[in-house]
């Protein structure tokens, strides 16, 4: 395993097409193409980006396990580039998950289960799918290690803390995020934007975040995919359409960030444990709302 100092990353926006596995995996070979061309050391797709947001349609129907050989040709087609791609997964049981995988060199070799799984605004995943119980890392190389979160687990601060007490040197973030999602006053693009700047300096690495573009049913999705550096700064970020973004992450940049915001460093990890079963000894409920 090497130990590079800089990684070429991408992130391919898109729509997806609902209920046809067979196109998916077509317009996904064409991505790779594009990511394998412009030498990338790792490609990310949106959110469900075999499926479609809407994909829950015809879940019975286009739901995989994680060992189809139609993963495997896609991985075939990565070679060493690592790619983050979503499908419903079928686990054991019966049990159906809005899943990401990272394949390469032939093989799927990371997965991820998404945690939080909402039901507010116009988002009903949970009529389909089973919540993930992990949250887990991966290590591209010695230096690069990828925390991968879907959409909403970002938005619960506590699984991005854990990801990155796992050790991640950086932050994977499939979205599948239309305007309407939330409701009017809610401003997905802006929240993402910040959210993305945020995590990137209170943990001094780069975040990869892609969403998806076109409508789907009653969901504008805006795209604004956008890779930032661990400082913060956006090295690229996506219009509304259709597009391959990329940039280069640094990882003497990286060590800067922690060097001088060690947030990672002053974690009282067994502070967050002891108070966290506190909380479960009573219940949840915190000690100045107790009678």
């Amino acid at each position: 395993m090497s130990n590079r100092t800089t990684l070429s990353v991408g992130a391919a926006q898109f729509a997806s097409v609902i209920g046809d596995i067979d196109a998916g995996i077509a317009l996904h070979l064409d991505w790779i193409a594009q990511g394998c061309a412009a030498g990338l050391d790792l490609l990310v797709l949106p959110e469900l980006s075999l499926n479609g947001h809407h994909g829950t349609e015809c879940l019975l129907e286009t739901a995989m396990s994680r060992k189809d050989p139609r993963l495997g040709k896609l991985a075939e087609a990565a070679g060493p580039m690592a790619l983050a791609l979503g499908f419903i997964e079928e686990g054991p049981a019966a049990q159906f998950y809005n899943s990401s995988a990272i394949l390469r060199d032939g093989k799927l070799v990371h997965l991820h289960r998404k945690v939080n799984i909402p039901n507010y605004g116009k988002l009903e995943e949970g009529k389909h799918y089973a919540s993930g119980r992990f949250v887990e890392t991966w290590a591209l190389d010695e230096n690069w290690r990828a925390g991968l979160l879907i959409c909403a687990d970002v938005w619960n601060p506590a699984l991005t803390h854990l990801a990155f007490q796992h050790g991640a040197t950086m932050l994977i973030c499939p979205v599948s995020s239309g305007i309407e999602a939330v409701g009017a006053e809610f401003d997905n693009p802006g929240g993402w934007a910040l959210t993305c700047r945020f995590y990137a300096m209170i943990y001094g690495a780069p975040v990869i975040m892609v969403n998806r573009t076109g409508t789907e049913r009653d969901l504008t999705f805006w795209g604004g995919s956008r890779i930032v550096d661990p400082f913060g700064r956006e090295l690229a970020v996506a219009g509304a359409e259709e597009e391959l973004i990329t940039a280069t992450l640094d990882y003497d940049q990286l060590r800067r960030a922690r060097h001088q915001l060690p947030t990672l460093r002053d974690s009282n990890i067994a502070l967050v444990h002891n108070e966290t079963a506190r909380l479960l000894g009573t219940l949840g409920v915190p000690d100045f709302l107790r009678d």
